[in-house]
């Protein structure tokens, strides 16, 4: 299982290397600091190192009974004063507030400051945090910590930076960052350690140390050092903040025992339900998801797109590639009366990895779990290496990760826009109860220049089962050029074991489209 946080409210709360020499007397006045120490990169890479050589020591336990009872709605009243920012004013454009601690956020991250090869620890001073008298906090030791940080706006930018930030780093290590649309959603992890593994408990290392610095005015430059019973890793984030938010990400990793899924570049998500599927009157909304569907453009250039699923129990589902181009956690549906929520599901982020350098063999691996609301992620997205992930063994990794409205390098194949599942057979004729209809919908690309008259060629596979010879091809009646939609009926699927579906259009016997993955669940999709 993933770790659980109620995703909602932590969204709505969320809204070269160098680190300080000698403070601006501004900053001096507002956060206190530790003693300078040097620092770069590869000093925190020998550090996780020697980490990894040691037995797994848990961080010491803060007070439970207190922590407890900082939930949600206290950790809510609890408020970081901006002006004890870090760089709001002197170097760096971009001002850095930090996070309290709380139930779900109960263990501290060491914060420093680095400027000049120097690193000094940002000390925890309550004065920083504003919160109601009789707030659980204030019973916390006056050095308790920070739970995560967050990068606001630019103090010379167009929005106002007190009130708005970009990127937060909290829980484990998760960070997240808004797209283009100006909304949180998916969510990234440094590490995936036995996700969804049957008899093993889903480990989360945590980044235990945080270095912030911002050496010219278009980066921040974080680095974070990971640590978990399994593991030890040296991370270094450049964040860049343009149309969206781009991540360059380099990390190093050292197994302290060996483990049975080691997922690299894991992104997190929701998925709920859509007008995929959706149960009768199990929510007004018509659309509850922060992501539809995984995109993957393959190391042999095919792009597919795979629409998610809420599973009836965890599925893991393995798309082997060599030297993958890229895959992310993709929201397609813009269009804001289809979720009709003053969260804005219509604008959260596509989340897209771009890999750096050859990954070799491996799979990308999707896992669903069930859900039966929204406060959870339920969708994991991740690169599995072929190579054994075994005690001992050290990982080194490259990646870039886009958080856009769409993904940074599209296809100039027709796009899957939607899909959409019936009972089969033909209108105004008897509708078998064992024949399933699938109709999916594409848009743009070669489909635009079809020919007045003509139609594209339907390609479907499926695993189990038999598609009929009721099948359909035909232009989408909204005058909407290259909109296409592919009907298909399946029949003679026994048992409920899931069918995996695939599906492409040709025009002129080449490839017109994405590749169209599905996977169907008998029992809860036909009920």
């Amino acid at each position: 299982m993933t770790i659980s946080l109620d995703r909602r409210q932590i969204l709505a709360g969320i809204a070269a290397t160098s680190v300080i020499a000698p403070p601006s007397a501004a900053t001096e006045q507002r956060l206190k600091l530790g003693e300078p120490a040097p620092f770069s990169f590869e000093r925190l890479r020998d550090a996780a190192r020697q980490l990894a050589g040691r037995p797994y020591v848990p961080p010491p336990a803060l007070p439970e009974e207190i922590l407890s009872r900082i939930d949600y709605e206290a950790w809510g009243k609890i408020e970081f004063n901006v002006d004890f920012a870090l760089f709001a004013d002197g170097p760096g454009r971009f001002p850095i507030t930090f996070f309290h601690l709380a139930r779900f956020f109960p263990k501290p991250v060491a914060m420093h400051v680095v400027e000049d090869g120097l690193a000094r620890e940002i000390l925890f001073d309550p004065r920083c945090f504003t919160m109601p008298d009789g707030s659980p906090a204030r019973q916390l030791a006056t050095n308790a910590g920070f739970a995560g940080f967050r990068v606001h706006e630019a103090r010379d930018g167009k929005l106002d930076w007190r009130k708005n930030d970009w990127v937060a780093f909290l829980g484990a290590s998760y960070f997240r960052a808004i797209g283009e649309l100006h909304q949180y959603g998916v969510s990234a992890r440094g590490i995936a350690i036995d996700t969804a593994v049957g008899g093993l408990p889903e480990e989360f290392p945590d980044f235990t140390e945080i270095y912030l610095a911002q050496p010219n005015d278009d980066a921040v430059i974080v680095h974070a050092l990971l640590e978990g019973p399994s593991i030890a890793g040296a991370f270094r984030f450049t964040l860049a903040r343009g149309t969206g938010v781009v991540m360059d990400v380099e990390q190093v990793l050292f197994l302290r025992r060996a483990v049975q899924r080691f997922g690299l570049a894991p992104l997190t998500s929701m998925y709920w339900f859509s007008k995929t599927s959706k149960p009768t009157a199990v929510d007004w909304r018509p659309e509850v998801h922060d992501s539809d569907g995984l995109g993957l453009e393959t190391g042999r250039g095919e792009h597919i797109w795979r629409q998610l699923n809420n599973p009836p129990h965890a599925v893991v589902s393995s798309f082997a590639d060599e030297n993958p181009r890229g895959f992310g956690l993709m929201q397609r549906d813009r269009v804001f009366d289809h979720y009709l929520d003053g969260v804005h599901y219509e604008s959260r982020p596509t989340l897209w990895v771009e890999p750096k350098g050859n990954w070799g063999k491996g799979v990308v691996q999707l896992i669903e779990l069930p859900t039966d609301d929204e406060t959870q992620d339920n969708i994991i997205a991740m690169w599995v290496s072929r190579e054994a992930a075994v005690a001992g063994s050290e990982h080194e990794l490259e990646y870039r990760l886009h958080w856009l409205a769409e993904e940074p390098h599209p296809t100039e194949l027709a796009r899957c826009i939607a899909t959409r599942l019936g009972k089969g057979g033909q209108p105004g004729k008897p509708r078998p109860s064992d024949v399933h209809k699938f109709v999916v919908e594409f848009l743009g690309g070669p489909l635009v220049k079809v020919s007045y008259g003509a139609k594209p060629e339907m390609v479907v596979e499926t695993s189990r089962g038999r598609i009929t010879d009721y099948k359909i091809i035909e232009a989408v009646p909204d005058n909407v050029p290259g909109h296409w939609r592919a009907e298909f009926d399946l029949a003679d699927v026994q048992g409920d074991d899931p069918v995996e579906l695939r599906l492409s259009l040709l025009v002129g016997n080449k490839i017109a489209t994405e590749t169209w993955l599905f996977q169907y669940h008998p029992s809860v999709q036909a009920s």
